[in-house]
């Protein structure tokens, strides 16, 4: 009788780890459906001025500067399509403040030539995004032939000197080259599946037990 009590309090508490683990990814579930669908409100936003609104994920924006060309950086992605490239990001002075700008893609044949630099600094319009944290598991950047796998803020800080807002703009329009990136509200939302495997668990161990205990009473 001792055995079989507690192997069914072993039982129920897997069950009811597993109910809490579910429960837990459908708060996260809904959670991220009010973001993705916030993000989606922000990005059909028309701009706004930077220099008088709060800074939030997404913002689209509207501001004028000075870019810095001397210290533009080549940092390494794939375009849409899955092609090797770099993604050109410039500081971007704006008032008192320092930010980088992505300005979009190049071919790898681009690098340091004139015709990516073309830009109106003083219509710059954009989307604001939190800078992620570095990969660790990337390439560390190679700063001396300005090759880049990662905005690491202690490498950007060495290459130009200037510390910079954890928001980085990414430019918007139509250019060809660079081609700016698009920004969506497609994140990851895998949280219904993990709910849902998480209860078929507690079910399945709750059946199977319902079986074992049948089978041996």
């Amino acid at each position: 009788m001792r055995y079989k009590f507690l192997f069914s309090i072993f039982v129920f508490f897997f069950i009811s780890v597993f109910i809490a683990l579910g429960s837990w990814q459908i708060i996260r579930l809904n959670w991220k459906l009010e973001l993705i669908n916030q993000i989606k409100t922000s990005l059909k936003d028309d701009p706004v001025s930077l220099k008088s609104s709060n800074e939030k994920n997404y913002l689209r924006i509207k501001t004028n500067g000075s870019i810095d060309f001397e210290k533009q950086i080549y940092l390494y992605n794939l375009n849409e399509k899955g092609k090797p490239g770099f993604e050109v990001i410039n500081p971007l002075k704006i008032g008192n403040k320092n930010y980088l700008l992505n300005r979009g893609w190049i071919p790898f044949n681009k690098k340091g030539n004139d015709i990516i630099n073309i830009v109106d600094e003083n219509n710059i319009i954009g989307i604001l995004k939190i800078q992620i944290k570095a990969n660790r598991f990337k390439p560390k950047n190679d700063l001396s032939n300005n090759y880049w796998f990662t905005l690491n803020r202690e490498d950007t800080f060495k290459f130009t000197g200037k510390k910079f807002s954890p928001y980085v703009i990414y430019l918007s329009g139509n250019n060809e080259l660079p081609k700016p990136k698009l920004i969506t509200a497609n994140i990851s939302n895998n949280h219904k599946k993990y709910a849902m495997t998480w209860f078929s668990l507690a079910i399945s161990i709750f059946l199977l037990y319902l079986y074992f205990r049948k089978k041996n009473y």
